[in-house]
């Protein structure tokens, strides 16, 4: 039998790569669903107020932290803190990406129209548009499996000192955030899948380091196409993110079990 060769899937694309200034725009304006960097916002628009943790607060499904099995140090980039759960599998609750559901997280909802002001200690951050492909997250960093894409999905999360935006602007599809709150002292991770509808962004502030934090906020974009999965014609999405994309430094949480990601059960 002749060899038969398959296109290569998309992992992540940039596609083109805007600096963003926060001292000279320091506002994120969703203008109709396309991110803005602004220095004044438009007459009438009154800046978000941006979430603040709450640690009583408490949204998707739970899990317990019987141990931190390592930590490990990875300069320049950052810190890899390896949990691990009392569990054989791990869900991820999809919700639909609402004010109070993302507050849950530490997050604000931007909805087409609406602004928030940026905070951040880095003044050169970068907006890049990018295509994720549905097996973006299909990669481990952690369990020595190289470049190989992967059957199942670790926990893969991260908090860092820099914000982001993550803007939902592919034309079909809505983009997908996987967020967590972990309580260190409690032994008590939530875990959720947030479904961004299409012309709406997160914004999530700085999430610095600190042991006298209660919980901690953490989030990654890499399931960024999860709505793709079932559609025949379509296996990427393009969406646009805010961050430091050179000399950030990372807290990295990860665990090795296998993760499920559904769909919200009602229509965004």
């Amino acid at each position: 039998m002749s060899e038969m060769i398959f296109e290569t899937p998309v992992f992540i694309k940039e596609i083109r790569e805007t600096a963003v200034d926060t001292v000279k725009t320091p506002f994120f304006y969703n203008d109709g669903g396309v991110p803005t960097y602004l220095s004044e916002l438009p007459t009438g628009i009154t800046p978000l107020v941006p979430a603040v943790t709450n640690p009583a607060m408490a949204m998707g499904n739970e899990y317990i932290v019987a141990d931190v099995m390592g930590v490990k140090q990875t300069p320049p980039y950052g810190v890899e803190t390896q949990l691990g759960f009392a569990a054989s599998e791990v869900a991820f609750a999809p919700l639909w990406a609402t004010r109070d559901v993302a507050a849950a997280f530490g997050i604000t909802l931007v909805e087409p129209g609406q602004a928030v002001m940026l905070s951040s200690p880095v003044v050169e951050l970068q907006q890049i548009e990018y295509e994720y492909g549905v097996f973006a997250g299909h990669w481990s960093p952690y369990q020595d499996t190289g470049r190989s894409l992967l059957s199942v999905v670790c926990t893969d999360l991260e908090h860092h000192n820099f914000p982001h935006v993550f803007a939902s602007t592919d034309p079909t599809q809505p983009l997908v955030t996987s967020v967590a709150r972990y309580w260190p002292k409690l032994g008590v991770i939530r875990l959720a899948d947030l479904w961004v509808p299409r012309g709406s962004a997160l914004y999530i502030p700085p999430k610095p380091a600190s042991a006298q934090l209660e919980c901690i906020d953490l989030h990654n974009n890499r399931n960024s196409a999860r709505a793709c999965w079932g559609d025949i014609r379509q296996n990427s999405i393009v969406t646009q993110t805010l961050l430091q994309n050179d000399n950030g430094f990372f807290y990295w949480y990860w665990n090795a079990l296998p993760t499920t990601h559904g769909k919200p059960v009602t229509v965004g």
